[in-house]
């Protein structure tokens, strides 16, 4: 079992600066990978980035790209979801989750995941 919170999220202006925290307790964090994903309300779960489990291949969407940056820090059982030149659009609840042990390759669908966080709320005012 893995539990994960996820913390960081807030109200920022357009053009701002986030840290998504996504801490982590359970079993065997550092053989997982871990995504991050935004839902608004009556839409899909989007994926947002994504980690392997030694933290050296990432994946981001093309909404993101350039402005997220997602790493992690095994010894500290966290990853992070660093935003920048935040968009109105980027406004959502933010969610990130752990794959099981040893994926075979990075993950980019919700089902693909097995455990997730409760959410932060992320709002971008214009």
């Amino acid at each position: 079992q893995v539990q994960l919170v996820e913390s960081g999220g807030g109200l920022v202006q357009a053009g701002g600066s986030l840290r998504l925290s996504c801490a982590a307790s359970g079993r065997a964090f550092s053989s997982r990978t871990v995504g991050w994903f935004r839902q608004t309300p009556g839409k899909e779960r989007e994926f947002v980035a994504a980690i392997s489990y030694s933290g050296g291949t990432t994946y981001d969407a093309d909404s993101v790209k350039g402005r997220f940056i997602i790493s992690r820090d095994n010894a500290q059982n966290t990853v992070y979801l660093q935003m920048i030149s935040l968009k109105p659009e980027d406004t959502a609840v933010y969610y990130c989750a752990a794959s099981r042990p040893m994926p075979s390759s990075i993950l980019k669908k919700a089902d693909e995941y097995a455990y997730w966080g409760q959410g932060t709320q992320v709002t971008v005012s214009s």
